[in-house]
Parts: structure tokens; C-alpha cells; sequence
């Protein structure tokens, strides 16, 4: 075993201290000398013992580590510094053959990962971004453990590359827009945020846009006073009021009326709501999270959303990806399913059989995580048996049920079901299909719009 040395530059009084840890000796000279070289100061350890004596000595600012050292796991220092020091951020360097540990390492906490060889401007970029995030956080007073993300069962590269952006963005007040498809946990992300953020301790308030009708959604957003319209028999502080110190979550913003666009876009400039009927604006303090399952650059394109909104909205944007692309989460959400899901039942379930295990990592998953979650729950409501069977699966996943779907989601599904059927029925002719749907051609042409429904994909070229 070598021993630990130090390298720094002379001029170090304000440089960020990092400590670096590997037990390859020539790459950890080649690293030290050009983390040195961007000005930072570099303490060099040459296994997990000599880490951690030089972090009783001192407290660097950041820990570089490889993941396979000598004398312990490098996952395992990571533990021993989260324990002492749980908001010191650390990355991990990874041979491809350990990617999966540095994935769960990340899932814990870790700030993540890079796999050798790697380009040295990556490592640096990763450096800054990791020294901005603990400095950030460190004043907020947050701590770096997986509290956070509690109900996000994962261990796939995608989402760990998701969460990581989102816990580095959480320190921030950035508006963030959460893009992916119906059943993805844009919510559960949208909460997890929140718990990251400087806002924790204060409200987190959720709204579905496209669930409540137009001529109320104002009212619960921004609020009414008493007198405002018929049936306002008293006052009523709207969402905005509510989340104020926290965090508003606009879920489905895709689907929000053109004239509330407006009128939200005028509460985030101004930072103050006034309330239906009122005369005066309340000032108000609201980080806006919100997330579509839609495509707003289409949206935008035919008039449906507001550029200038979709801008305030989308200073960050995250993409969850579908269940499909994350199929190495399935077995981990399947289980995490079935522990709750047998405390509900009053069952005891033990698992699934292996066939029934391989028929849920193959399966399509069209509602995603959701849909998976409907169908743990079918089999077990259904199970006689410790051991979940195959047949149980695949009879729940050859049945949709309704429970998979929101109400928003059934509407909309039955809504292009509709409009498809009459322009089969029609031939595409549309003035057809309007004068059938009892609707005018410009209203159903921003329905076909909406469901991004061609009429020439209809008609009978023979």
C-alpha cells in the first residue's frame, strides 16, 4: 500500500480542497496534477484508511473515489462519509464492470459517477457542478441522503440521471417543466423536488389543469372574494395563496384554457395573485413545478400554448423516461408494490415466480408505472398464494382495467376514439363529421388539432 501524499499549487488560500482518492498511483498523479493545474487544491489518498484519517484532519469540499480499492469498497468510504459528513458531495470513478454499484450508490445519494477512461474537460465540468451544488446546499442547510427521493424505486441509468439533475436543480428556484408520458410519476418527481429544496418545510400543493372545468380552475387557482360571481357566499384564498413559502405543482399545464394562460403568465411576472372579484393583488412567494405528457412545441405551433408562458415554465426541463426504457426497474417495482400491497390486503405475499417476474420485464407497459402499479394490485386482490403466479400476471395485463386510467386521461382517450370513428365513418370529410358531431368546422378542426388527427389519413384513395 503507498502512502498518501499532497499535491497543491502555491497560490491554494481560496482554491476548493478536493480529496482524491485511487490506488492506481499513476492515475492518481495524472488526475491530481490536472485538477492542480485548474486551481484547485488536491489532497491524494491511496486507499479508503487514508481517506478517511485525512477527513478527520480536515473537510475537503469535494471526494473523488474510485469504486474497486484495496483494503474497502469504494461504495462503502461513501457510506462512512455520508454518515460524518452527509452533505459533502461525492463523485465515484467506475470500470465499466461496476456501472450497477455506482448506479445504487447514486440512488443513496451519490453525485455521480464517470466511467474510465474519461475526458478530462468531463471530469472538470463534473467537478464544478458538484462544487456549486454542495456550496448551494450547504448554506440551505440540506443534507445529502436519499430522504429526498423517498418512494422512487430505481436503479437504472436512465433515472439516476434524472434524479441527479433533479437534486442539483432543487437548490435552485428555477421553474422546472417535467416532461414524459401518462404514468411516468411526474408528481412523485415534482414532490421529491420539493423535499430537495430550500422550500421543504413549507407547503407543496399539486393541481391537475385538465381535470377541473375552465370556470373553476381560475377560482381555485387564484383564488375569489366573497360576492365575486353566483355561489361565492364567502372569500376563498385560491392554490397560489396556499403554496405561498412552498412549491405549486401544475400538473397537466399542457391542457390549461388559452385565457388562463394569460393570466398565470401575468402572476409569474408580477409575483402576485388577485383574486377573482378583487380589487388589489396579493404579493405572493411560489416555486412553479409543473409537467405535460403533451408535446407544447406542437402546442405552441398551433396556437394552444403561449410561447412566452411555455418560456417562464420551462427554465428547467426534465424528461422521465417510460417504463419501457427502464425495464431494470420492473422487478424492483414489482416487489416494492407487493410489500404495500399485502399490508392493504392483510395477505402474505412473498414475491413473484420467476416466469411471472419475466412476463412483467416484457411486457409493452403503455400506462407505465402506473399501469404496472394496477396490475401488482389485481394479482394480489387475486392471490391464494404466497408465491404470485405467471397466470395471474398475464391475465391482469391482458385487461386494462379502468383503474390505470385518470379521469382526464379516459376523457381524452374516449374524445380521439370519437373523432376517429367519424372521420372513418365520413370518409375525412370534415364538414361530415362536424355536422354529425353537432360542431362547427373550426371547433372540430382544433379537436383534430388537439388529438393531431389528419383527415387525409381517412380518406378512401381507392
Amino acid at each position: 500500500m503507498s502512502v498518501p501524499y499532497v499535491v497543491s499549487q502555491s497560490d491554494t488560500a481560496r482554491a476548493a480542497h478536493l480529496l482524491l482518492v485511487d490506488d492506481d498511483a499513476d492515475l492518481l498523479r495524472l488526475i491530481s496534477m490536472r485538477l492542480s493545474a485548474n486551481g484547485y487544491r488536491v489532497t491524494a489518498a491511496a486507499s479508503a484508511e487514508a481517506a478517511l484519517a485525512r477527513l478527520s484532519v480536515e473537510r475537503p469540499d469535494l471526494v473523488i473515489s474510485d469504486v474497486r480499492l484495496p483494503d474497502r469498497d469504494g461504495l462503502a468510504l461513501f457510506g462512512d462519509i455520508q454518515r460524518s459528513h452527509p452533505s459533502l458531495p461525492v463523485i465515484l470513478l467506475t470500470a465499466h464492470g461496476t456501472i450497477p454499484d455506482a448506479v445504487e450508490a447514486m440512488s443513496r445519494g451519490v453525485f455521480g459517477y464517470l466511467t474510465k477512461p474519461f475526458d478530462s474537460r468531463v471530469l472538470l465540468d463534473k467537478v464544478t457542478q458538484a462544487l456549486s451544488l454542495g456550496a448551494t446546499t450547504e448554506s440551505a442547510g440540506a443534507h445529502d441522503d436519499a430522504s429526498w427521493r423517498a418512494g422512487i424505486v430505481s436503479r437504472s441509468n436512465r433515472m439516476a440521471e434524472v434524479l441527479e439533475e433533479a437534486r442539483m436543480v432543487a437548490a435552485s428556484d428555477a421553474s422546472i417543466l417535467i416532461r414524459g408520458e401518462s404514468g411516468t410519476g411526474k408528481e412523485l418527481l415534482a414532490r421529491a423536488i420539493h423535499r430537495a429544496s430550500p422550500r421543504a418545510a413549507a407547503p407543496f400543493i399539486a393541481i391537475n389543469c385538465g381535470a377541473i372545468p375552465e370556470q373553476l380552475l381560475e377560482s381555485e387557482l387564484f383564488g375569489h372574494v366573497k360576492g365575486a360571481f353566483s355561489g361565492a357566499i364567502a372569500s376563498h384564498n385560491g392554490l397560489f395563496q396556499a403554496a405561498d413559502g412552498g412549491t405549486l405543482f401544475l400538473d397537466e399545464i399542457g391542457d390549461m384554457p388559452l385565457a388562463l394562460q394569460v393570466k398565470l403568465l401575468r402572476v409569474l411576472q408580477e409575483r402576485a395573485v388577485r383574486p377573482v372579484g378583487a380589487t388589489r393583488s396579493v404579493p405572493i412567494d411560489v416555486r412553479i413545478v409543473s409537467a405535460t405528457h403533451r408535446n407544447l412545441d406542437t402546442a405552441m405551433a398551433e396556437g394552444q400554448f403561449r410561447e412566452d408562458l411555455f418560456y417562464r415554465l420551462n427554465v428547467v426541463s426534465l424528461l422521465l423516461p417510460p417504463l419501457s426504457e427502464r425495464r431494470e426497474d420492473i422487478p424492483l417495482l414489482a416487489a416494492s408494490f407487493l410489500r404495500q400491497l399485502a399490508t392493504k390486503y392483510r395477505k402474505t405475499l412473498s414475491g413473484f415466480a420467476p416466469d411471472a417476474i419475466e412476463a412483467l420485464a416484457t411486457a409493452a407497459w403503455p400506462g407505465n408505472v402506473r399501469q404496472l402499479y394496477n396490475v401488482v394490485e389485481q394479482v394480489s386482490a387475486l392471490s391464494t398464494a404466497p408465491l404470485i403466479p405467471a397466470s395471474l400476471v398475464q391475465r391482469a395485463l391482458r385487461v386494462r382495467s379502468m383503474e390505470a386510467l385518470t379521469y382526464a386521461e379516459a376523457k381524452q382517450r374516449f374524445e380521439r376514439n370519437y373523432l376517429t370513428q367519424l372521420l372513418k365513418l365520413t370518409d375525412g370529410n370534415v364538414s361530415d363529421a362536424a355536422r354529425l358531431a353537432d360542431r362547427n368546422r373550426t371547433e372540430f378542426y382544433r379537436l383534430l388539432q388537439r388529438h393531431e388527427l389528419t383527415p387525409a389519413m381517412f380518406r378512401n384513395t381507392a
